[in-house]
């Protein structure tokens, strides 16, 4: 291969920069002495330092429609003096695109579609544009990653997600904290946005039910600002529930899961790293199709009620079923509850 110093445009949430280190590591297979760097958010930026498919990391605060021409100018600047022979975008964002354009990195890959059907201008940019011709809702986003990189590298097989594994302190006390001998079993309660996010009764109705079966202690993780909202949560559920809302890294979160008996959880980026820890693991569908972000674990079991109207962009109210839009509220509890035991009893 004639590509030594590759930069990789990772300027997207969590679990996509999670499921596109699928990719990564299909070139890291095929070419193990090429040098990748990723451009990342701050906030993502602990899923790929030590990952072992990168071996470097840029990081770019920025804000979209905030950042100064003075930030971009800078960013051109370091990249140009990294001297990349080969960009990777795998999305179609314009900042990054236009970054890579501007650093002249020589050779400028992208995908005609990644995230949606609609056509962007931004291909011109690049100087490959990789089709993709699948039905993006019915393949897995890390597939549609690694199609890029089998395309372009004219390469075969299949990657696997990646995420860093360090000793993480804070995880040893977390877990510490737990009674010892119990099942450890943890939630995770809110999505992104409210299509994602499944019902406070329904969970309380899945751990009351898992603790009159099991000896086990219950805790929720999650970002900082899901902490109120999960208080919320455990007050319906009348047994001692722990809060680790952010009180993790992700990292430290993934240690976690590598330790724990179960993980119940809606589809979110955590849903994403415990999959790299092939933690026994339930996930909830919303109104976003499973056929393309179930977690990838041989030991994960992901429900949906597979509506016609899903996948869906509308805000909660628009739905014609809310307040209990039928995506979320016709997965039950006792599916849930049937999926945890299939998976603590084998």
């Amino acid at each position: 291969m004639e590509y030594k110093n590759i930069l990789v445009n990772a300027l997207v949430n969590l679990g996509d920069v999670i499921l596109m280190t699928s990719a990564l590591d299909l070139i890291k297979k095929n070419f193990p002495d090429v040098k990748i760097t990723a451009l990342v958010k701050p906030v993502v930026k602990d899923a790929l330092i030590d990952n072992p498919v990168v071996d470097d990391v840029i990081i770019f605060d920025y804000k979209p429609r905030v950042s100064t021409f003075k930030q971009m100018r800078e960013m051109v600047s370091e990249i140009r003096r990294r001297k990349f022979d080969l960009s990777i975008s795998f999305d179609r964002k314009l900042r990054p695109a236009l970054l890579t354009f501007l650093a002249c990195i020589p050779k400028r890959v992208g995908p005609s579609k990644v995230f949606d059907d609609v056509k962007s201008r931004v291909t011109i940019l690049y100087t490959d544009v990789i089709k993709i011709t699948h039905d993006l809702n019915k393949t897995l986003q890390a597939e549609t990653y690694q199609e890029i990189v089998r395309q372009f590298f004219k390469i075969e097989g299949h990657g696997t997600p990646q995420f860093p594994r360090t000793f993480s302190p804070k995880a040893n006390e977390l877990i510490n904290s737990l009674e010892v001998g119990k099942l450890k079993i943890a939630l995770c309660v809110k999505g992104t946005f409210a299509l994602k996010t499944w019902s406070k009764e329904y969970f309380a109705e899945v751990v009351k039910a898992l603790a009159d079966m099991y000896d086990a202690e219950f805790f929720v993780v999650g970002a900082p600002n899901d902490k109120d909202y999960a208080d919320e949560v455990i007050a319906g559920m009348n047994i001692a529930v722990k809060n680790f809302c952010g009180e993790t890294t992700l990292t430290d979160l993934a240690e976690i899961f590598r330790r724990i008996d179960l993980f119940i959880t809606v589809d979110t980026g955590s849903a994403h790293i415990a999959a790299t820890t092939q933690v026994k693991m339930v996930t909830i569908f919303g109104c976003t199709p499973l056929e393309r972000w179930r977690p990838i674990n041989p030991n994960a079991i992901s429900l949906t009620s597979n509506e016609k109207c899903c996948p869906c962009k509308i805000q909660p109210e628009e739905c014609p079923s809310y307040p209990t839009p039928n995506c979320l509220y016709r997965v039950t509890p006792d599916a849930v509850i049937a999926a945890a035991v299939e998976l603590l009893d084998n």
